[in-house]
């Protein structure tokens, strides 16, 4: 009989060390890793999950299905860079030094502050492998690189639109870099970025190290450019489209379907678990190019609830509760802090987002509700107030200057989401009280540290 217990004993001992081992070979003892994926002019509704009952996109329905909606996502602007400033640094785009485009060509406004530091450096610091694929868009130049900006890895396209998915060109010239290298790949760009994120998350499943992964999609931004096959699939499905819609719809049915490659692999290489997934946009749908935003006003460029709301959702499988949504008003810039309260990393930076980690445990959807949102787009010379538009929403009120030369306008967002009322005149002392915070931010280029009151 002892014998048989031994044996028992020696062959489920056998079985623990097996156990452990395989634990440690799909890297369930590294810390979390962070795969955030940036869509580019993704309109709120634009996901089926989100409202939109003309496409299919069940790859991105997953990422909300499995994971926390967020119903009041902002982007901290209604233009591609000062978003993507503010996602990795944390910081208002004034304070990042980027508040307009960077643009391939002249009228750029903004150059990243070198004062800042990125998510990217701290995490880095912290024992991250780092890597960006896809849209940069934040510098040509040194130093301001991504590998300048604590990226190990980059492979993608560094300027702030392509002329054509295919060729990848933006007025003649090539910008695409493996690293500081000029590449020339061959390819919708759109099947490249899947390609390459997943051989990263490849990659980093050999790694001791856990990974870092800022996957900045181009599409679905202009041109709208989707491949024939998933045109003419659209066309059939639907032949009422209009022909705007249907190039729209099949572009980020061909996005859904790379962002299934990347999940995919993370499944594969047995990381998905350990993996905390960002799914967001850095901006409003183009109206021009058919986007839905569902009933919220206008779009990109805009300052209205149109260009600020993004489809906004994270997955952390067993951490985060699967399926639930929250109306916590959040931002970009709120990102980076939460990855690293999360991460139980010591934030030693000056920033002025706000962690949220509450939030995605559903411990806290009240999260910050008084706090001051400010949004910024600037353009050309800022010396004068007509290049540049704002907007502040405070208390469930809004304040927008939405052209060069309006007087204002100011919204009640708990009775009026969607814009349509303006009561300046109605609520005057309300306006002035907003103007005079707005000027605050402002005047101090998003320097305004906001507390919670005790």
């Amino acid at each position: 009989m002892r014998n048989i217990k031994n044996t028992v004993f020696i062959s489920l001992s056998f079985v623990l060390l097996a156990s452990i081992v395989s634990c440690d070979e799909s890297h369930l003892d590294k810390s979390p890793n962070v795969l955030i994926i940036l869509t580019d002019d993704q309109g709120w509704a634009d996901v089926q999950h989100c409202g939109s009952a003309d496409m299919l996109t069940p790859n991105m329905n997953s990422l909300f299905e499995n994971g926390l909606k967020f119903n009041s996502f902002y982007a901290n602007s209604s233009v591609c860079s000062p978003t993507r400033a503010s996602l990795l640094t944390g910081q208002y785009p004034d304070r990042a030094g980027v508040p307009g485009v960077i643009r391939s060509s002249t009228n750029s406004w903004g150059y990243l502050n070198s004062e800042v530091v990125t998510i990217a450096d701290v995490l880095k610091k912290n024992g991250y492998r780092t890597g960006i694929v896809g849209k940069w868009h934040l510098g040509t130049e040194s130093p301001n690189l991504p590998n300048d900006r604590g990226f190990d890895y980059f492979k993608g396209f560094l300027g702030d639109m392509m002329d054509d998915y295919w060729t990848h060109l933006r007025f003649g010239q090539n910008l695409m870099r493996y690293n500081k290298k000029e590449i020339s790949p061959i390819g919708h760009a759109t099947d490249l970025f899947s390609n390459w994120a997943a051989d990263f998350i490849k990659q980093s499943s050999k790694s001791k190290k856990p990974f870092f992964l800022y996957l900045a999609y181009n599409a679905p931004h202009y041109p709208i450019q989707p491949p024939k096959e998933y045109l003419d699939r659209v066309i059939k499905r639907n032949p009422e489209f209009s022909h705007k819609r249907a190039e729209l719809v099949a572009f980020i049915e061909h996005l859904d379907h790379g962002i299934k490659q990347v999940i995919d692999e993370l499944k594969k290489t047995g990381q998905y678990d350990n993996t905390i997934i960002i799914f967001t946009s850095d901006n409003g749908g183009r109206i021009k190019d058919g986007a839905n935003n569902g009933l919220f006003r206008d779009g990109k460029q805009s300052m209205y609830e149109g260009g600020l709301l993004v489809p906004t959702s994270i997955v952390w499988k067993n951490k985060i509760i699967a399926g639930t949504e929250t109306d916590a008003s959040v931002m970009t810039m709120d990102i980076m802090p939460t990855i690293l309260d999360v991460l139980d990393i010591e934030n030693h930076e000056d920033i002025r987002g706000i962690s949220f980690s509450s939030v995605l445990f559903g411990k806290d959807e009240n999260f910050n509700e008084n706090r001051p949102m400010y949004f910024v787009r600037r353009e050309g010379n800022t010396k004068y107030r007509g290049h540049c538009i704002y907007a502040l929403q405070h208390q469930g009120w809004k304040i927008v200057y939405n052209t060069p030369f309006s007087e204002g306008e100011l919204f009640n967002l708990e009775n009026d989401p969607y814009e349509k009322e303006n009561l300046i005149n109605e609520y005057p002392d309300k306006f002035n009280d907003l103007n005079v915070l707005l000027m605050k931010y402002i005047k101090e280029g998003g320097s305004v540290r906001w507390q919670p009151p005790l």
